[in-house]
């Protein structure tokens, strides 16, 4: 397992982590397989999505805040419970195939770090799991 840190600047924000993703898989040497990119965090999560416009992940995030808005009434006491909620629809992992040393991704496709309660410094793990 590879990890590597993010450093996020905002309280929500999504961060193209692909390159440290390509980069622990070109470390790890492996050809062929999978990776699994996860966040060990209850505030933020992992997401594959369109890279070549900035506006979508704009988009992302605006409507995540409309779906799960900061000033709900939550019972945890904290002030991060939409942070908690956002990053459980988000999803803590991706799974993502590695074929000929290269991750397969869609033309478009990038993966992202998604933070909803920055901002903070954070850790992704990559898992390899190599074909047999």
């Amino acid at each position: 397992m590879i990890s590597f840190s993010v450093e996020t600047r905002q309280r929500k924000e999504m961060t193209d982590i692909t390159a440290e993703v390509r980069r622990a898989v070109s470390s790890a040497g492996m050809e062929n397989g999978a990776v699994v990119v996860f966040v060990p965090h209850t505030t933020a999560g992992v997401t594959i999505n369109e890279n070549a416009d900035p506006d979508v992940r704009r988009d992302i995030l605006a409507h995540m805040a409309t779906l799960v808005p900061e000033d709900t009434p939550f019972a945890h006491s904290e002030g991060n419970s939409d942070a908690h909620v956002q990053a459980t629809l988000v999803g803590s992992s991706v799974m993502v195939i590695v074929e000929n040393g290269r991750l397969v991704l869609g033309t478009w496709q990038s993966v992202f770090f998604c933070e909803f309660d920055g901002p903070r410094t954070r850790k992704v793990l990559v898992q390899m799991l190599p074909a047999s």
